[in-house]
């Protein structure tokens, strides 16, 4: 578990080089730690080196790890698919969800975020590659989402989010993350108050810090090798 420590440093060291090349301040961007699949006991050795924010992909996993952290101050962030059978437990548990690319998805969580807890944080998923086996609402769709998500009373529109198509070289990896922050531009333009752009992962997050990302989700670089997923 020592292992966690020196690699969230090293990870952060990281963050904090690609932030120098885009002339940002290194506190403009959180490291969300991809916990999906690892132990609850990865996630608190995370917590003693420092780590706040972790993201989850499978319902159950994450909540029996929500539970079993309870005595620590964590924020939990959703970051896999959205079914409408799930959004109850999501909206109870979760400060933040990263995949909001469908109306009705928007309106359950709204519906069910609990009256005593702050509007859950959400961005909406945009394919920016285009591609079909990929979730996320078409560039030209955006906008009549975001405006009516921005309504919704239990939610407050932090953003975008994306998963590029994977590319090997830091060029091609910006190309649609800048798509993404043009994209973010264009409803900052028309009065929508947006801080995020959720985009990044180990493999290509110095093109999405040099395209402005705020989030950056790394998982195994952090925890290591990951083991097979439990049942969502």
């Amino acid at each position: 578990m020592a292992t966690i420590a020196s690699n969230l440093q090293a990870v952060n060291c990281d963050i904090a080089r690609a932030a120098e090349m885009a002339q940002r301040h290194e506190q403009e961007i959180t490291l969300l730690a991809v916990s999906k699949t690892f132990p609850a006991a990865a996630v608190r050795e995370a917590y003693r080196a420092g780590q706040r924010a972790f993201g989850e992909s499978y319902l159950q996993e994450a909540l029996d790890k929500i539970e079993s952290l309870g005595d620590l101050p964590l924020e939990w962030h959703f970051i896999g698919p959205l079914q409408s059978n799930k959004t109850r437990a999501i909206a109870e548990n979760f400060s933040w969800v990263h995949g909001v690319d469908r109306l009705k998805i928007a309106e359950r969580l709204s519906a069910q975020r609990p009256q005593h807890l702050p509007p859950l944080n959400v961005c909406i998923q945009v394919n920016v590659s285009g591609e079909r086996s990929k979730s996320g609402v078409a560039p030209q769709e955006l906008m009549p989402l975001a405006r009516q998500v921005a309504q919704l009373p239990q939610l407050k529109l932090r953003g975008l989010m994306a998963i590029p198509a994977p590319e090997s070289d830091v060029a091609a990896q910006r190309v649609p993350f800048a798509r993404l922050r043009e994209l973010q531009q264009q409803l900052i333009a028309q009065g929508m108050a947006l801080d995020t752009l959720s985009m990044g992962m180990s493999q290509d997050m110095v093109a999405a810090i040099l395209e402005g990302a705020t989030i950056v989700r790394i998982g195994s670089a952090i925890f290591g090798s990951r083991p097979a997923p439990r049942a969502s």
